[in-house]
């Protein structure tokens, strides 16, 4: 999982930052709104954001109305020491999905971000963009209804890219997503894998593009 966390006090960041780690998750930390709204209007794939209010420059409120008037639909967890009951619902009509109030225990940001991503990633049971499906109960990809043979990994990659279509992924954040704990997979094994499934999508109207410098995004061919 891929969590953005927007706070200026250091020494929280990095106890949020470990914290989240621990639980698998990737971190990035940034200190300022600007720079949290200019990230967020970029390629970068999150699925979470945790953001503070307090931020200097642009505050907290400010960004998640930028980021939901572009019709992102990220969810983002607010963190704030304003215990105001206007203003978490400030946050909440502005487009946040929760909030916590300064002190909390780490363990139930933890858990919050955790819940915010299952609600958010729930998959559905087919996935499908053009004449390319695939069927999670029946473990079944399609081509414009021919059937398209797929190893386990090769079908977890398909799968990834579909769930994110048009959108960037990174190769690291492929790996991320479709490895058990524990396991290992390299970056050139990802091409490998992106090779084989670009020859046996060949005839799809859709595409595997590489995106130089960020990663792959699967999206309709013209």
């Amino acid at each position: 999982m891929q969590v953005l966390v927007v706070e200026d006090d250091a020494v929280l960041a990095d106890g949020l930052s470990r914290a989240l780690g621990g639980h698998g998750m990737q971190v990035m930390v940034l200190d300022n709104g600007a720079q949290a709204d200019l990230l967020l209007q970029g390629p970068v794939f999150v699925e979470v954001v945790v953001l503070d209010i307090g931020l200097p420059g642009l505050d907290g409120f400010e960004v998640v109305c930028r980021l939901r008037a572009r019709g992102a639909t990220v969810p983002v967890l607010l963190l704030t020491a304003r215990d105001a009951i206007e203003d978490r619902v400030r946050g909440l009509e502005q487009g946040a999905d929760d909030y916590l109030v300064k002190p909390f225990a780490t363990a139930e940001l933890v858990a919050r971000v955790k819940a915010l991503a299952r609600r958010h990633g729930a998959k559905p049971a087919a996935l499908s963009l053009r004449d390319l499906t695939l069927d999670s109960a029946t473990k079944r990809a399609c081509v414009g209804g021919r059937l398209v043979e797929l190893s386990v990994r090769e079908w977890a990659v398909l799968e990834y890219l579909l769930q994110h279509a048009s959108r960037v992924v990174s190769k690291q954040q492929i790996i991320d997503a479709i490895l058990p704990w524990g396991d290992d997979l390299s970056l050139n094994a990802v091409e490998v894998y992106i090779s084989r499934l670009r020859l046996k999508i060949a005839d799809a109207d859709v595409a595997i593009r590489t995106i130089r410098g960020f990663g792959y995004r699967l999206e309709p061919v013209a």
